[in-house]
Formats: C-alpha cells, structure tokens, sequence
C-alpha cells in the first residue's frame, strides 16, 4: 500500500521536517568530514608512531570494513526498535570512538579506537535519512535527501582543509578530538528535536542467526577486497575469504524469505525502483572514490604537486556539487530521478574519458584538469544524494532503515572494490610516474560511470514517485 493519495502531492514542510533534517545533517558532515580529514593526517600519524605504511593503512581500512559488516544490522535495528532510539546511542558511540582515536598512545590502540568509531558510523549512516524522512511528505524527500548530500560533499571538500589546519596549529588528534562537543550538541537536541519512528509490523524479534551470516559474509568479503591491494588478487587467502563470504550469502537468502524480521528484506526488491538503483550504484561506487584517488595520486606522484596544490586543485569540483546537489533533490522529486541519475553519471564518466584522452606526462592543472574536474562536479552534484532518494522513491516509511541500510552496504562494499582495481590498473605502468597506468585507470572510472547511467536509464521506472502511485505501479 502507498502512503500517497489522488490529486496533486502534499509538498508541505513543517517545521519539524526541517529541525529533524538540520540535525541528522550536522551529523552527515561531521562523519564525512572526519573521514576526508584523517587522509591528510597519514603523515603525521606515521612519524608520530614509526610504524610502516600498510600497518597505518587499516586506520582506514578497518574502518570502512566495520562500517560495510554493520550496515545492514543497524538499519533492521532502527527500523524495529525505533530510529531515534538507536541513532543517539550511535551519535554516543562515534563519540567515543573519536575520543579514543585522539587519545590513542600507538598504532594498534589507534585502529581499535577506530573500529569503535566506526561501529558509531554505521549505526548513524544506516538511521539518519530513515529518522528524518517520515517528517517530510513524500513528494519533497528528494529534496531532504538533496540538502543532506551537499552537507556531505561539503565535508569532502573542507575535511582536508580542516585536517591541514588542525594538524599545523595543533596535532592529528585534533582532528578526533574536535568531533566530541559537536557530538554532544547532538545529543543535547536529538532528543529535543527528532521525532521518534519504525515499523510499525516490527516484532522486535530480529534474525539473530541471520545477522551473524550476514555480518559474517559482507565482513569477510570485504576483507579479501581490502587486503587485495597488499596480498594481491591471485592470493589464496583472499580468494578463499571471498568465497567463503559468497558462499554464506544463499543461506541468508533462504532465511530471509522465511523469518518474520530478516536481516535482509526480500519484499524490497519488487520495487523496479529500487533494483535498479542497486544495480546503478553498484557501478557508480566502483567509481566514485576510487576516480577520486586516482585523481590525487596523479596530482603528487605523476605531476609532483604539494599538498597544498593537490587540495586546491580538488575543491572546485566538489564545491560545485554542493551548490547543484540541493537543487538536483527539488528536479528529482518534480520529474522523477531516471534522467538526472542518467545525465549525471554520462557527465562524470565524460570527466573521466576527458583525462584519458587529454592528460600528458606535463601537467596542465588550471587549464584541463580543473575544469574536467568541474564537469565531474556536476555530474556528482547531479547523482550522490539523488542515488539515495531513488533507491527509497517507492519504498514504505516503515522500511526506510532496512532499505537504506542495503543499498548503503552494496555502495560500500564497490567503493573498496573500486579502489583495489584502480590500485592494481595504476601498476600496469612502470612505476607511479608511468602515464600509462592512470591512463587504465581513467578509462576503467570512466567504463563504469557510463554503465551506471546505461542501467539507470533502462531500468528506472519514469515520472516521479507520485506519478507511480497514481497509476498504482
């Protein structure tokens, strides 16, 4: 059944919606941006601890794997216990975790503190939009989804601004220990200013089997797509934890089409919205931050540009998307996502196919790849939140956790994905300053930006979600 009802959409926004969205957003960014920031504390950190390169890598790695495991539990979680009550213990726990990372005396302390920070990520990531959205009526989500993801992008671009300057005028613990007064004004007006919601058929009795085989599965599967970059593809112990983590997935999905309260919710794949935007993503993460790292590597190694230069050359692409995301949000809910998805992906790929062709051993920052990078910054204006707005388009209130929480994993999971590929295509040339293996890598961005766009214009379902329901599809 639709929540939506004959004759034109309700597009009125209460005051309530708007709190609700001011809130989860400070959230958005504050994640996004401690993420982007710490890329930029990697040196400081290692000279400060004297360990190796790959150790400090699962700094971040083991943060991205928790948060990948996660997803799914915290958002069956939310969707049955309540959103708010699980996202404020979420808000609590990054807090800690952030407090830990900047107190950390070593290395070791400081990828556990990690994890713990990311356990609070997950939970946060799968509840947000769901803890929000119910308040905006149905036809203005794209919209709220829109404003969240320019906060987010906003992160991107200042985190390793931030990161900088914090790091000079203090230390790289500043850049953790800054997130916990933020925290706690979150935890001062959550319950103050979110309203509480969930599944109103949830039981509380969640598939605990079902989320250790999950939690199980997409853990080991992204661990053998992390330590790919360092053991290598053809290693059997990738290959073996790759497969054993497939090989879990089957059992899911038979528990999932018998339990009252699956991990995994099967009934949301009968939306042609929302297995298109999976398949969609899907590709599209293989390339979003992958292409991004490809980009910075380019910057310092091939072209042996500062730190400085790197992040100025980076910022007018994704201070474009800020400006075009919440507007995208608005186009979307009015005429549907399937052209502004399709547009948007077409552009970013056409960035990429542009570094492919034009980029040379001499580097022409301001005149190529800055405006290229502009053109991708209006396709990933276009498309980042839009890809979440799509995917929950069709989808109940009542299961905005569990679907968000799905399509988030997939999208998590191709990013670590992307980033193996672009690594090893990078190695095809000679060494980090061999055009030719960027030149691979542009091409295989810019390959999967392309068939992200080809999936979503075939398969999204056309007009708005408005228009569907009246037609009852």
């Amino acid at each position: 059944m639709h929540e939506f009802t004959a004759g034109a959409p309700d597009t009125t926004i209460t005051r309530q919606a708007w709190l609700s969205l001011g809130v989860t957003t400070i959230v958005t960014f504050l994640v996004v941006i401690d993420v982007s920031a710490v890329n930029v504390a990697f040196p400081s950190i290692r000279e400060d601890f004297e360990v190796s390169r790959t150790q400090l890598s699962w700094v971040i790695s083991a943060y991205n794997v928790t948060v990948g495991a996660l997803l799914l539990f915290a958002g069956r979680l939310g969707d049955s216990l309540g959103r708010r009550r699980v996202f404020l213990p979420g808000v609590g726990v990054f807090l800690f975790g952030s407090l830990l990372c900047g107190l950390a005396p070593n290395a070791t302390l400081l990828i556990a503190a990690r994890v713990v920070q990311a356990i609070g990520g997950a939970v946060t990531m799968a509840t947000s939009f769901a803890v929000m959205l119910p308040d905006f009526p149905a036809a203005r989500r794209s919209t709220a989804i829109g404003i969240a993801g320019a906060s987010g992008a906003f992160g991107a671009v200042i985190g390793p601004v931030a990161g900088s300057f914090l790091t000079d005028a203090f230390s790289w613990r500043a850049i953790f220990l800054v997130n916990v007064p933020l925290c706690l004004i979150i935890l001062f007006l959550g319950p103050r200013l979110l309203r509480e919601s969930s599944d109103p058929d949830a039981t509380g009795r969640i598939d605990l089997i079902g989320v250790v085989i999950g939690t199980t599965a997409v853990t080991l599967m992204m661990l053998a797509i992390v330590q790919s970059e360092g053991w290598g593809v053809d290693d059997p112990r990738v290959i073996g934890m790759f497969l054993l983590g497939g090989a879990l997935l089957p059992w899911l999905i038979r528990r999932s089409r018998t339990h009252p309260e699956p991990l995994l919710d099967l009934a949301l794949f009968r939306h042609q919205s929302y297995r298109s935007t999976n398949v969609g993503v899907a590709f599209y993460g293989l390339a979003f931050t992958s292409g991004a790292l490809v980009g910075s590597l380019a910057l310092q190694d091939l072209w042996g540009q500062s730190l400085r230069a790197t992040g100025l050359a980076f910022m007018p692409g994704p201070l474009l998307a800020v400006v075009v995301s919440p507007i995208t949000g608005s186009i979307a809910d009015r005429f549907g996502h399937r052209w502004v998805l399709g547009i948007g992906s077409t552009l970013c790929g056409a960035g990429y196919l542009g570094y492919v062709l034009l980029m040379t051993e001499t580097p022409h920052i301001w005149d190529q790849f800055v405006p290229l990078g502009l053109l991708v910054g209006l396709g990933i204006g276009l498309t980042v939140a839009t890809w979440s707005s799509a995917g929950l388009s069709d989808i109940p209130p009542a299961k905005f956790g569990v679907a968000g929480a799905t399509f988030n994993t997939i999208r998590q999971a191709s990013y670590a994905l992307g980033i193996s590929v672009v690594i090893t295509l990078i190695s095809v040339g000679a060494d980090e300053f061999d055009l030719a293996g960027y030149r691979w890598a542009w091409g295989w961005v810019a390959a999967c930006y392309f068939i992200s766009a080809i999936v979503v214009v075939l398969t999204f379902p056309s007009g708005s979600s408005h228009d569907r329901a009246q037609v009852g599809t």
